[in-house]
């Protein structure tokens, strides 16, 4: 099915009338008083064709059956059907259970490419220029070089690995896979032409299990934090308590101090009201009458000014994501960043008796030819996700552990209908937090992602899901991330794959978390409340909220997942931990692990200022006592 052909089937695009004023005229392409939806299947063509060719042919196969079967219905594939014939065969669609999946699945790109097309495209601000960063493509990199220290990955970890490392005077090249994005080309370019360049595999990274989760990861210089929410949480004292005494990882014991520094590069504050956006406000609203902890929350974007883009990378400057932040200062010392590198192997020194020592790295370009840089010191900071195959590659994935205990914060999205409009694109994108069921493992923040671009799908096929973009303005969303018991892999040596299966106290927590959402839309007012299950998407008072989730279980919820960890966890004991209590890979000298692999089990929060803390305490440690030792060794 043609992309003309899954927009007109999915959207009803012979029309439905506006609602709001923006059906004419207010998309982000040049269309003059053409109607938004016309516009959509360009923009969905463009879309598929950034993905993965695996994710494109999903969507087309999904197309292919969709039409299959107009055809055993009626005869007649959907392209050729009346829009009233049309209406009816969708209706049978979603009549089917075993179906909703897969048209729900559909919905999801279609969405994403009426999203930008529909909402009104906010003027471009004028931005100062970005802190200057010492960046060079990877074809444009010498074949050979030596460097002090190589860091793979710039983001979270990578970039505050590379600040230390540097500030001791050491030789830094950071490797990145991803390519430099400024803040005024975010400004130039639509929200959905971003989230292909800024996301690996356009965004399409997903955990294969039951049930299968999205799973976004950035991959830019910045890496995730240029596309994180910019939400800041120190790590929980449980949870250093925690780690320190079940798993030996010694580095949580002076995190605190690590912390503070931090949120000083960050520069991280509460988020005041008046950039809230209404989406916050009536989260506030709902969580206050019912008597229940919450508040703005903490960010790392002074001067924010609501463009409820965080997600696409910020077009302001606001967000101080480590490209803004850490990055400049390591650059200024010496650090130097290649782009569009993928690190094909860490190089290992056998010959030397005793344990290996890393040498360098091999680094394959765009093109296919590859680059050597030679380093006693190689800090991988990949992500959760990518430093396993990396290990495998290199011939360091022998650890039984290594990929395993993986966590992944699922998520779910309920939203509320209001009777004034909410224009949840205005304001910030994750704006407040919910903390009354926290101690349970569950944090509730109001989320307003633009529709498509988070785990809540609006519900309805043809003309019913037309009317619910028309009303989109009055939806504010809230999404919930659940403390996960470890359950995933990462396997796979030259591409990732990701498997994760839902425990079923983990399952228990989302529908806990479910109910808890709806409660705080009811009490701040919402007329109804769309659940995200496609077998009973709506429910219009409390009690019958309750009733709908009495006959579902988490499997039928849209699930997505954020913020991997764990899957390279340092601890005391070698045979359960990849790497030492100071994030050393074990088994080789040489290699540290300062990204969110090491953390020894999940965060429990946005875990961003935990990465960081880490990998400055895993780096510094390394200052303290390898160098140290071996200048004695020299000496």
């Amino acid at each position: 099915m043609s992309a003309q052909g899954l927009v007109a089937a999915l959207l009803a695009e012979d029309g439905i009338g506006d609602r709001d004023g923006y059906g004419r005229g207010h998309g982000s392409g040049d269309g003059g008083e053409e109607e938004w939806p016309a516009r959509v299947p360009g923009r969905l063509d463009t879309f598929l064709s950034a993905l993965p060719g695996p994710v494109r042919a999903a969507v087309r196969a999904g197309g292919t059956i969709v039409d299959a079967y107009a055809v055993l219905h009626s005869g007649r594939r959907l392209a050729a059907l009346t829009p009233d014939e049309r209406e009816t065969v969708l209706a049978s669609l979603g009549a089917r259970p075993a179906l909703l999946p897969l048209l729900d699945l559909l919905k999801v790109p279609v969405l994403l490419a009426a999203a930008t097309e529909r909402v009104p495209a906010p003027s471009a601000p004028a931005v100062p220029d970005d802190p200057p960063l010492d960046c060079t493509p990877s074809e444009h990199w010498p074949d050979r070089t030596t460097a002090d220290a190589v860091v793979v990955g710039s983001g979270a970890g990578g970039a505050v690995a590379a600040r230390t490392l540097a500030r001791a005077g050491l030789d830094v090249v950071v490797l990145e896979e991803g390519e430099h994005h400024t803040t005024a080309s975010f400004g130039r370019r639509t929200p959905l032409d971003r989230f292909t360049d800024l996301y690996r595999d356009g965004g399409a990274t997903a955990a294969l299990g039951n049930p299968p989760l999205l799973l976004p990861v950035g991959r830019a210089v910045g890496g995730t934090t240029v596309v994180n929410s910019g939400t800041c949480y120190r790590t929980p004292d449980h949870v250093l308590d925690r780690w320190s005494s079940r798993y030996g990882f010694h580095l949580a014991d002076g995190l605190a101090a690590r912390l503070d520094e931090i949120e000083r590069t960050l520069r991280v504050a509460t988020q005041p009201l008046d950039v809230l956006g209404a989406n916050g406000l009536l989260a506030l609203d709902g969580a206050a009458r019912l008597g229940w902890r919450a508040g703005p929350l903490r960010r790392n974007a002074p001067g924010c000014r609501g463009s409820c883009q965080c997600v696409v990378g910020c077009p302001t400057g606001a967000k101080q994501s480590v490209q803004m932040s850490v990055m400049p200062e390591a650059c200024a010392l010496g650090a130097r960043i290649v782009t569009g590198a993928r690190v094909r192997r860490i190089l290992v020194d056998h010959d030397r008796p005793g344990t290996p020592r890393a040498a360098g790295v091999r680094v394959v370009r765009a093109d296919g030819s590859e680059l050597e840089i030679l380093s006693p010191l190689v800090v991988t900071a990949a992500g959760a996700l990518q430093t396993p195959p990396l290990l495998r590659r290199s011939g360091l994935g022998g650890h039984p552990r290594l990929g395993r205990g993986l966590s992944v914060h699922p998520a779910t999205s309920v939203a509320g209908r209001f009777p004034e409009p909410v224009t949840s694109w205005r304001g910030v994108l994750q704006s407040a937090g919910i903390e009354e069921l926290h101690d349970h493992g569950i944090l509730i923040e109001a989320t307003a992602s633009p529709p498509g671009m988070s785990s809540f799908v609006l519900p309805g096929l043809g003309r019913a899901l037309r009317r619910e973009l028309d009303r989109a303005d009055r939806l504010a969303v809230l999404g919930a991330m659940i403390a996960d018991r470890p359950s995933g892999r990462v396997l796979g040596r030259d591409r990732t794959l990701v498997r994760y299966d839902l425990d079923r106290r983990d399952g228990d927590r989302l529908m806990t978390a479910v109910r808890a959402m709806g409660r705080v839309l009811f009490a701040a007012g919402a007329e109804e409340v769309l659940t995200g299950i496609p077998r009973a998407p709506r429910a219009r008072t409390l009690a019958e909220f309750d009733a709908l989730l009495a006959g579902t279980g988490p499997r039928a919820l849209h699930l997505s997942a954020f913020h991997p960890a764990g899957t390279a966890a340092a601890g005391t004991d070698p045979r359960s931990a990849p790497a030492d209590p100071e994030g050393r890979l074990r088994g080789v000298h040489g290699v540290l692990v300062a990204d969110a692999s090491v953390l020894p089990g999940c965060p429990e929060v946005n875990p961003q200022l935990t990465i960081m803390a880490v990998a400055l305490a895993v780096t510094e440690s390394y200052l303290d006592r390898d160098l140290s030792t071996r200048a004695r060794t020299e000496a």
